[in-house]
């Protein structure tokens, strides 16, 4: 039996989570289950009630609000523990439209990718702003070079992954995991697709889309973090060889004129010869240290698939549930060996 869960992610979306349940279906081709799951992520409002009032068959509680980054995460691991072959991420204002979940798992099914982007018509949707459609296409340029992958809307949140990459995936940022994971995913090599999409009209303002300064910091923030975890060596070792190159090259500039008239007046080649060569040598030195972190991270991240391997032979449930009341409580934890 193959399973298809739908996740949301949702910080105070009564308003908008159930125009987005009306729309998701409970038969898609390729698969014999469909679930939906949402993550509250922290919510003061209603919102856990609106998803058990539209029959979300799964609800998972998180006390305090830890961001987007976070509620993906933690969907992820409640997916694979409900024995999802295959997950969908969508948002909870309704933006991308629910026909296309379809379009979006058959390469999937097709055994054509591990993880697929769903690329918004950016182009052409008029209610993006000209900032916004700039972002999203620097954007997504940015993160198509930094993970080698051919992704035409980097910053969607509307994606299809498979079940063993959800267990391999690990997002640090609390911002936001749409660049983040693609670039992991470039650098583990995975099968990244990219398929078009529609949207719908705004049901509310973006909630990461505060201003563009601030997007454009913490976006860029997590690329370069990114970056420099998958490639240490590349992002100081390439400047710090570059500046010992330099420094040779003045080095050798300047002793060219100390044995041919003295050095006179060449005192400036040798003080920037100097300052080149020590940072350079402390790049090429950082950068072997950080690779060496590097190393250490990718076997933390085998152990971890090794342990999310051995989660999937226990049930767990911990989710909830309404009593006779109605009142919406936590259910009992189960954990059943396989």
């Amino acid at each position: 039996m193959r399973k298809l869960i739908i996740q949301i992610p949702c910080f105070n979306e009564e308003q908008t989570l159930g125009v987005t349940l009306k729309a998701l279906p409970r038969v898609v081709e390729g698969f014999d289950v469909v679930e939906w799951l949402v993550i509250d992520d922290g919510s003061r409002d209603r919102t856990v009630e609106v998803a058990l009032q539209h029959g979300v068959d799964h609800v998972v509680r998180v006390p305090t609000n830890r961001g987007l980054a976070n509620g993906f995460r933690t969907g992820l691991r409640a997916c694979v523990q409900l024995g999802a072959d295959v997950i969908v991420n969508t948002d909870a204002d309704n933006q991308y439209s629910a026909d296309d979940i379809p379009a979006l798992v058959k390469p999937i099914i097709e055994g054509r990718a591990d993880i697929v982007v769903g690329a918004r018509p950016i182009a052409t949707t008029a209610h993006f702003s000209w900032r916004k459609k700039l972002l999203q296409f620097l954007g997504s340029f940015v993160v198509r070079t930094a993970s080698t992958t051919p992704v035409a809307d980097a910053p969607s949140g509307f994606r299809a992954i498979t079940r063993e990459v959800a267990k391999r995936l690990n997002v640090f940022s609390d911002y936001t995991y749409t660049l983040e994971t693609i670039i992991q995913a470039g650098h583990q090599r995975l099968r990244v697709v990219s398929v078009p999409i529609r949207t719908n009209a705004d049901l509310r303002p973006s909630k990461l889309l505060k201003s563009i300064s601030s997007y454009v910091r913490f976006s860029a923030i997590t690329i370069i973090r990114t970056f420099v975890a998958y490639k240490p060596f590349r992002f100081f070792g390439v400047p710090g060889l570059v500046s010992l190159a330099l420094a040779a090259a003045l080095g050798g500039r300047f002793l060219f004129f100390w044995f041919t008239d003295g050095g006179r007046g060449h005192i400036q080649s040798l003080i920037l010869t100097a300052i080149l060569a020590t940072g350079g040598t402390f790049l090429v030195l950082l950068a072997l240290i950080a690779d060496l972190i590097s190393v250490n991270r990718k076997l933390l991240e085998k152990v971890d698939h090794r342990l999310a391997d051995i989660e999937d032979h226990l049930e767990v449930r911990s989710f909830l549930t309404h009593d006779a009341s109605g009142e919406v409580v936590p259910a009992a934890l189960t954990s059943t060996p396989a």
